[in-house]
């Protein structure tokens, strides 16, 4: 009893140590980008076009290409994710096949981003003939998120009981009803929250727009999809690593750096305000 008690005691101290070891490197991190950042943060910085090789100006075609090209990935990945998931989870027969397709969607959710860039240019900028535009980055971020998607929608939908479905069939209502009034009310929460969360993830790479639409320098905002644009994390990318005047640019970089967390905060406060919601309203 006294060994399993020590034993206990080392587990949740580990676990302690290891939890205030990243909360300090994060903390680190954040502490350094905010306090090199919010100097930089104006109206201005966020409102004007870059001028002067980027040494000057502001960020907003960067901020509008990241907006635009999430939108994209948003209207790709979360219809057709959250239908797969449906499928797979309510109708989908148990069996070989659909354990193969399972495992190969899970598989999918760790390639390495690059290889979606390239993916991507193979398909949409060469063989569809999209050309590197907003179009192409967008449905290549689109590929990248669905299997995110339809991972977290597929195991919020897991997450509702059984007796939740058994109830409404047992009533005479059909599979769609029941899956409509009876296991998404409870599920959504959970799927949104999933699919927000890989949006976010999303809004911050940086490897598969490189190839398919992402400019260097823009200082103007596209005027279609088939436009090139820019993104913050590119942006970003190329002002710390690959500009000529890294030092002189340095503090615009860490500025990008902050409105760039600062997205993805608000897109992840967003997914937990609704989920909040959601929960409430149900249990009302």
């Amino acid at each position: 009893m006294k060994k399993n008690y020590i034993e206990q005691a080392i587990g949740f101290g580990l676990l302690r140590g290891c939890l205030v070891v990243v909360l300090f490197i994060v903390g680190f991190i954040l502490y350094d980008i905010i306090s090199k950042g919010k100097s930089v943060i104006s109206w201005e910085f966020l409102s004007q076009m870059p001028t002067n090789g980027m040494t000057e100006g502001g960020i907003l075609p960067a901020i509008f290409g990241t907006f635009l090209v999430t939108t994209i990935t948003a209207i790709l990945a979360v219809p057709l994710g959250m239908g797969c998931a449906i499928y797979l989870s309510e109708y989908a027969t148990k069996g070989k096949i659909t354990r193969l397709i399972r495992m190969s969607i899970r598989n999918l959710s760790g390639v390495p981003s690059i290889v979606y860039g390239l993916f991507g240019v193979v398909l949409f900028v060469q063989l569809m003939k999209l050309n590197a535009s907003v179009l192409s980055a967008g449905l290549t971020l689109g590929l990248m998120t669905l299997p995110w998607t339809i991972t977290a929608s597929e195991e919020a939908l897991k997450g509702v009981p059984k007796s939740y479905r058994e109830g409404s069939l047992a009533l005479g209502a059909t599979k769609w009803q029941t899956i409509r009034t009876n296991v998404l009310p409870y599920a959504v929460p959970g799927m949104l929250t999933g699919t927000i969360l890989g949006l976010a993830r999303a809004a911050g790479e940086t490897a598969p727009i490189l190839f398919t639409g992402a400019a260097f320098y823009l200082p103007f905002l596209p005027r279609s999809l088939s436009d090139q644009f820019m993104a913050l994390p590119y942006h970003l990318y190329i002002m710390s690593t690959q500009h000529h005047a890294i030092e002189k640019v340095r503090p615009l970089a860490y500025g990008t750096a902050l409105v760039l967390i600062g997205l993805v905060f608000c897109m992840n406060l967003f997914a937990v305000i609704l989920r909040y919601k959601l929960r409430k309203v149900r249990m009302e």
